[in-house]
């Protein structure tokens, strides 16, 4: 098949979706991973400080992770839902982030797997996890608000 051929191919198979179908899929992406990062970073900082002092540490860590969300990951979720507008309808499924942002997520986690396979303890690796999940679960806010008020 010509290169021209193998194109078009890939033009009719890419999945297409409507623009609130894309900010659909980026809330329910930064929803699910900030739970799961919030949800195992609270259990290992628990784990390895036990119930007093590991529920102050996972506190002051939401903390940290709320003020990201807000002054950092809010902007980003901002330009993501913009990114998605702009697209418009019948565009690639996939392509609500960039190909650099799905590099960066791909990135991110296997720095997340090799923080985890020792390299720091559960403890450290738990707050980080509560923290980002945190923010996460916080600007998913906004992928969600412009979702409501899409057509």
């Amino acid at each position: 098949m010509e290169p021209a051929g193998r194109y078009s191919l890939l033009q009719r198979l890419k999945p297409r979706a409507a623009g609130r179908t894309q900010l659909l899929l980026a809330g329910a992406l930064w929803t699910v991973v900030g739970a799961l990062l919030l949800g195992f970073g609270a259990r290992w900082t628990l784990e390895a400080l036990g119930r007093p002092a590991g529920a102050l540490t996972l506190l002051l860590a939401v903390g940290a992770g709320l003020l990201k969300g807000r002054f950092v990951l809010d902007r980003a979720a901002a330009r993501i839902t913009d990114r998605i507008a702009a697209r418009g309808d019948g565009r690639c499924a996939g392509g609500f982030l960039s190909w650099r942002s799905w590099l960066l997520v791909a990135l991110m986690s296997a720095a997340g797997r090799l923080l985890r396979s020792g390299l720091l303890s559960h403890a450290i690796v738990g707050l980080l996890y509560t923290a980002i999940g945190a923010g996460l679960l916080f600007s998913s806010r906004i992928a969600w608000r412009r979702w409501r008020a899409s057509p």
